[in-house]
């Protein structure tokens, strides 16, 4: 919008600038025809119009023909105009000046209406960008708060509880030894075996737990170390299973591979830790004589998918995805409490997506259970050479 100041300005540059045309043509009046000077005149209009709008272009215009008529018309120097043709030169060329004039200006308008609509857009842009902000920095704080009470929550629980154990035995060995020569021992050899089985049992849980720890840290971080090799899927799957062996012993475990799959080239050792995570939980979540199904089959696309499925109670749909978050636990609930840090599945994600791989929950094909795929991708090498290598070159670790 232009202010009282600027329009007024408008009117006087108008006058001035047709002013100025008209002692800048006079001099040529000779040698120019009155086709030109009417044109000269018409570019000041349109000048006029374009940088202070319509009004002061109507009076440029007007000026003009006035102007026109009385310096370069004949009788020069009279408002007299003695040719008729003249009138319809006249009037040509006002009605030309005032709707060019008048064009002009609201191109202009369109164009100020343009920047003001880009500059308003530009304002939303930048308090909607700065509302997002504010909103994900809310939701990285409730995360952060949510991660804190998980982490406070594991701490307790899969810290503090093997800490205990191995306090209270140690510290009745402690006492055992301290017991006076003449006072009868309060435990034989048997207790003394069970306790220092108690001190190993929860110091190896309390060093996987910190090896998940730092596996995840790991994986987040970016700094996990495939090695990848050429191999065939019963391989991991059968790697997986025997390291599984004393967890599944009270369940039948059901493998279904399909014929004449391809080989993979994945970093074996991570994906059978994948697979014993899966087998893992289905033996914790499922009551004991129930079956684990183990399945794997080739899918278009270069991808093969291997699936392990149980017969527990399963995971609702809503948590199927936050199982996948560090020290979440779904909490499904079967006979006892089962014992875990929430970050095997976390671990597991990480490993599959490392490879290019997806893994997800669904529901059981049975109706009654969980059931956990993953997808990987076969490779981009020779196949044929990879056919080629021995066995020995794939790296398991049971």
């Amino acid at each position: 919008m232009q202010s009282a100041g600027q329009k007024a300005a408008g009117y006087v540059v108008a006058v001035l600038a047709i002013g100025a045309a008209v002692a800048a043509l006079k001099p040529f009046t000779t040698h120019i025809n009155q086709t030109t000077v009417a044109l000269a005149l018409l570019l000041v209009v349109l000048f006029i119009a374009t940088r202070f709008g319509s009004r002061p272009a109507v009076l440029a215009a007007i000026a003009g023909v006035f102007s026109f008529n009385f310096f370069f018309l004949p009788p020069v120097g009279t408002l007299t105009i003695a040719d008729p043709d003249n009138w319809i030169a006249l009037a040509a060329f006002l009605i030309t000046a005032v709707t060019a004039g008048e064009l002009s200006a609201r191109a202009r308008r369109r164009a100020e209406e343009a920047e003001a609509g880009r500059r308003e857009i530009e304002r939303l842009y930048t308090e909607l960008r700065d509302a997002f902000e504010r909103a994900s920095e809310a939701e990285a704080l409730r995360r952060s708060e949510r991660l804190k009470s998980a982490l406070l929550d594991a701490v307790t629980h899969d810290i503090r509880t093997p800490l205990t154990s191995i306090k209270a035995s140690v510290t009745t060995l402690l006492d055992e030894l301290r017991t006076e020569t003449n006072k009868p021992a309060a435990l034989d050899s048997e207790g003394r075996r069970e306790m220092l089985e108690v001190i190993d049992e929860e110091a190896d849980r309390l060093n996987r737990f910190v090896e998940s720890l730092l596996e995840l840290a790991r994986i987040e971080a970016g700094q996990l170390d495939l090695r990848r090799r050429w191999g065939t899927v019963e391989e991991i799957i059968t790697a997986a299973l025997d390291r599984a062996k004393q967890l599944t012993r009270r369940h039948q475990i059901e493998l279904r591979i399909e014929d004449e799959l391809p080989t993979l080239r994945v970093d074996a050792r991570a994906v059978a830790e994948v697979l014993y995570s899966l087998i893992d939980n289905a033996a914790k979540y499922s009551p004991p004589a129930t079956k684990i199904k183990v399945t794997a089959s080739r899918l278009e696309g270069e991808m093969l998918q291997i699936a392990v499925e149980d017969e527990g109670p399963g995971i609702a749909p809503q948590l199927r995805e936050r199982v996948f978050d560090k020290f979440y636990r779904a909490g499904r609930q079967t006979t006892g409490s089962p014992a875990g840090t929430g970050l095997g599945l976390a671990i597991a994600r990480g490993i599959v997506e490392a490879h290019g791989g997806r893994i997800w929950i669904e529901e059981a094909g049975t109706g009654l259970g969980a059931r956990v795929v993953v997808v990987l991708p076969c490779g981009g090498e020779d196949r044929d050479t990879a056919e080629q290598m021995s066995k020995a070159d794939i790296a398991l670790t049971a």
